[in-house]
C-alpha cells in the first residue's frame, strides 16, 4: 500500500490506559524494530504510568500536536483499556480533518477511530503497531513493513472471509470491539450506520456478555440501517467453543443482511488491518 517512505518521523501514544513501566523494555523493541526499517520514531508524552499517566486533556493535547506537526506523518496508539473516549470532546477536529495524518490503534482506542471519522470523515486503521514485536514468528513485522513502506497488502488482505448469510456486501466500514464501540452510543461520535458494514471483535466477554453487547445494537436500529454484518474474533466466547455467528444471527433476526466472519482480525499477534471508514467490497470466496 506504501503509506509511509522511510526517513519519515511518527508519533506514538498512549491515548487509553497507560503503558505499565514494566513494559518499557517491549516500546524500546518497538522503537528499535521501526528504526530499522527506516522510520523516526517519537515518543509522546504521558505514556508510562499506572493506569492514568495524564489527564484527558494531557493527553488530546499529544494528540493534536503529533496532528499539526506537518513532519509527522502518521500516528501509532500502543495503549488499549477503558479510558480513550475521554479525550474526544478535547480533539482538534479541524486540524485533524485538514492534515488526515493515518492513525493507527486496536481495541478501546475503537472510540477515537470512530470518533474521527465521525466528525471529519477521515479513515483510520484498526492495528495494533506494537504486534510487529509481540509476534515472535516476525510475520507481523515483514506485513508491515511490506504493506506500509512497500507496495504489498498482506496487512490489509481479507481473504478468509465465510459467509454465514448473504453472498456480498459493499459499504464503508465502522466499528471495532463491540464493548468499546458501545461506549459512542448516543453521542456525537457514533458513525453513521446508513449503509454501512460493521465490523465487530471482541477480546473479553462471555456468551451471556456480548449477547447483551448485540441486544444493545439491535436496541439502537441497527440492524435496520446496515448493509452488512462482518465479525472478527471473538477471543473469549470461541476459547470456550461459542459460537458468534449463531449468536449474531439469533439476535439480529434478519435473513436479508448479510453476515460474514474473519478470523484474520482481532486481538490476537497475527491480526490484519482493517481501515474504519474505507469502502470495502466483499464477496464469497
Amino acid at each position: 500500500m506504501g503509506i509511509l517512505m522511510q526517513g519519515d518521523r511518527v508519533g506514538v501514544l498512549a491515548a487509553s490506559n497507560a503503558v505499565l513501566p514494566e513494559r518499557k523494555t517491549e516500546t524500546d523493541a518497538l522503537f528499535e524494530a521501526l528504526t530499522d526499517m527506516g522510520l523516526n520514531p517519537v515518543l509522546g508524552d504521558f505514556v508510562y504510568g499506572d493506569i492514568f499517566s495524564g489527564s484527558p486533556e494531557d493527553k488530546a493535547d499529544v494528540l493534536n500536536d503529533f496532528y499539526r506537526d506537518s513532519s509527522i506523518k502518521a500516528i501509532f496508539d500502543i495503549s488499549g483499556g477503558d479510558l480513550s473516549n475521554s479525550l474526544l470532546p478535547y480533539l482538534d477536529y479541524r486540524i485533524i480533518k485538514k492534515r488526515k495524518t493515518p492513525f493507527f490503534g486496536y481495541s478501546d482506542l475503537t472510540t477515537l477511530i470512530n470518533g474521527i471519522y465521525a466528525k471529519t470523515g477521515n479513515a483510520a486503521f484498526l492495528y495494533q503497531v506494537a504486534n510487529i514485536v509481540r509476534d515472535g514468528s516476525g510475520v507481523q513485522k515483514i506485513r508491515f513493513k511490506e504493506s506500509i513502506l512497500g507496495r504489498d497488502n498482506s496487512l490489509f488482505d481479507l481473504n478468509d472471509c465465510r459467509y454465514l448469510q448473504g453472498t456480498s456486501m459493499n459499504g464503508e466500514v465502522i466499528g471495532g470491539n463491540i464493548r468499546c464501540f458501545l461506549k459512542l452510543a448516543g453521542t456525537e461520535y457514533m458513525p453513521d450506520f446508513n449503509r454501512k458494514i460493521l465490523f465487530l471483535e471482541a477480546n473479553s466477554g462471555d456468551e451471556a456478555r456480548i449477547f447483551s453487547y448485540l441486544n444493545q445494537l439491535k436496541q439502537l436500529g441497527v440492524f435496520e440501517k446496515i448493509k452488512g454484518v462482518l465479525l472478527g474474533n471473538f477471543t473469549e466466547m470461541e476459547d470456550n467453543n461459542k459460537n458468534i455467528g449463531r449468536l449474531l444471527l439469533q439476535v439480529m433476526d434478519n435473513k436479508k443482511i448479510p453476515v460474514a466472519k474473519t478470523d484474520q482480525v482481532g486481538h490476537g499477534l497475527l491480526s490484519r488491518c482493517i481501515v474504519i471508514g474505507r469502502e470495502y467490497v466483499m464477496l464469497r470466496q
